[in-house]
């Protein structure tokens, strides 16, 4: 007989961060073969995905795909095609092509070949095109992307897809605060200050529907002191300012992930781009002012 329980979770370390999923209201072993289905898709993800990997899409794209059209799995290509929409309807704000200059800046590490085109402009011209058959081409030789702007939101989605395909009533997947969950209850998360990560912020009700925060860096066994957010601003090079810290709450955490970095760059301007995703955010200013998008709702503010 199948031992009752009410909920499994599990973390590991996974696309650089610690991934939490949990189950409820199934069988125990139901439940376990569901969470551990799940993390197989968000492994594959890291694998297709990363930068680091020499093996990875991404690192076969950046290497021959200005060579010829390159195929790519379709998770690959799915992420590629809604990274370069969103690169459309930002008017280039969101950009895959920004490796190069996180290179430069010593965030990403260089691979054989790449030395000489970190001494280019930062601004890489040519476009990425996705063709027939889930091949990819770049139309310049110094196109380098990178998916970290979107690969955990998507990763976290796909995690969701098995769960809820595995008959799971209720499910959760935390990438390090990219976050998805659904079923009939809703999850209370609560946002942190980035001016003061140990500072709650406020707390969001999340249900059936994606969570993203973008901002400093946070460690509390080295200091309760945030650290500088690392969104650059693919125009100038230089790591955004006016805003320390967005979240954004869409309906797949891949738009939710890829919008945090779109708000930190555009604040109050971003609101027609969330609006025509079916987003809505939450954002701090330098000032420590917090602002919302008309559509952010069920949000209670504890200390501003």
């Amino acid at each position: 007989m199948q031992a009752a329980c009410d909920n499994l979770r599990r973390l590991r370390p996974l696309l650089g961060t610690f991934v939490e999923i949990g189950a409820d209201g199934a069988g125990a072993l139901a439940m376990e073969a569901a969470v551990e289905a799940a993390f197989a898709a968000v492994e594959t993800v890291h694998r297709l995905m990363s930068f680091h990997e020499e093996s990875s899409d991404v690192s076969r794209l950046n290497r021959d795909a200005f060579k010829a059209p390159t195929e790519v799995h379709p998770w690959t290509y799915q992420v590629l095609e809604t990274a370069l929409d969103l690169h459309s309807c930002s008017n280039g704000l969101f950009d895959i092509r920004i490796a190069p200059t996180l290179q430069k800046l010593g965030l990403l590490p260089c691979h054989r070949g790449d030395i000489q085109d970190i001494s280019r402009t930062i601004v890489v011209g040519g476009a990425i095109e996705v063709c027939a058959g889930h091949r990819v081409r770049f139309q310049d030789p110094g196109i380098r992307i990178d998916l970290g702007g979107v690969a955990k939101g998507f990763a976290v989605d796909r995690a969701i897809d098995v769960l809820r395909g595995s008959g799971m009533p209720s499910g959760l997947v935390n990438a390090g605060g990219d976050l998805a969950a659904f079923g009939p209850k809703g999850l209370m998360v609560t946002i942190r200050d980035p001016s003061q990560p140990d500072r709650a912020l406020c707390q969001v009700e999340l249900r059936n529907a994606a969570l993203a925060s973008s901002g400093g860096g946070y460690d509390p066994l080295q200091s309760l002191d945030a650290q500088r957010p690392m969104v650059i601003d693919p125009a100038s090079g230089e790591p955004v300012r006016a805003v320390t810290g967005a979240s954004v709450r869409a309906p797949s955490c891949l738009l939710a992930d890829a919008l945090t970095k779109v708000v930190m760059l555009m604040a109050e301007a971003s609101a027609p781009l969330l609006r025509q995703y079916g987003a809505s955010a939450l954002f701090v200013t330098a000032d420590g002012e917090v602002r919302v998008s008309p559509e952010w709702q069920n949000a209670a503010v504890l200390a501003a």
